[in-house]
């Protein structure tokens, strides 16, 4: 039997201040696409935005049903829009704000899994790796650098 430990490597910015101006917008325009979040069952907002090697920036919000799952996360949103409307186009990065609506969290929180997986399919599309850019309400903005770094072992056409 062997063990193995499979970890990997966050940077954390303590205020917008500090990372590249790129970024900073990028998290920026999350929040604000959070405004337009339709959570009225979940309370908890999402905003996203999607930067476009040509600095196009798509963004999107959370969308919720009463007839669940027939909602879309906020990640979803434009990683779609790009695929479907700029399909030679490679993603740079996302950015990803969420906060309950009752109390503002200063935790950032990671996309879900099936947000994951589908960031995950637009790596291996363009075989360049997409910047993940998260943050809560205010306070702290978590950097990785990879889907792969939230989703090692990762399922992909390889496999099929």
């Amino acid at each position: 039997m062997e063990k193995k430990q499979i970890s990997f490597e966050l940077t954390i910015f303590n205020s917008l201040d500090e990372m590249l101006p790129e970024d900073a917008n990028l998290v920026m325009e999350s929040k604000r696409a959070m405004a337009n979040s339709y959570s009225p069952y979940s309370n908890f907002s999402v905003g996203a935005a999607l930067l476009l090697e040509s600095g196009k920036i798509l963004l999107g919000s959370n969308q919720e049903n009463a007839s669940f799952p027939a909602g879309v996360c906020a990640e979803r949103v434009p990683l779609f829009y790009a695929g479907a409307n700029h399909p030679d186009e490679e993603i740079k990065a996302i950015a990803i704000t969420a906060s309950p609506r009752e109390h503002h969290s200063k935790e950032p929180a990671a996309p879900c899994g099936i947000c994951r997986q589908a960031i995950s399919e637009y790596e291996n599309k363009q075989k360049k790796p997409i910047r993940i850019l998260m943050r809560g309400y205010s306070g702290p903005i978590y950097k990785c650098d990879s889907i792969s770094d939230l989703l090692p072992l990762g399922f992909n056409s390889s496999f099929l």
